[in-house]
């Protein structure tokens, strides 16, 4: 079995955002829903009233609410 690597198409970009605000970061991938994980750091996210993931075909999404200094 070969297995393709995903890569990808658009990386993340910076974004800026105001305190108290949401922020949406997203990336495209080169094979539709590949599994995405979102990471801090080292720390892998879970989805909460804070980060809200969302994934449709190949463009993947990381919605933070509410941001903060420490999202950065």
């Amino acid at each position: 079995v070969l297995a393709v690597a995903v890569l990808f198409k658009q990386a993340l970009e910076n974004t800026e955002t105001e305190e108290g605000k949401s922020v949406s970061l997203r990336c495209e991938l080169s094979k539709a829903d590949a599994t995405v994980v979102w990471k801090k750091g080292e720390t892998a996210l879970q989805a909460s009233a804070k980060y809200e993931m969302k994934q449709k075909g190949t463009v993947a999404e990381l919605v933070i609410h509410n941001a903060e200094p420490e999202d950065a």
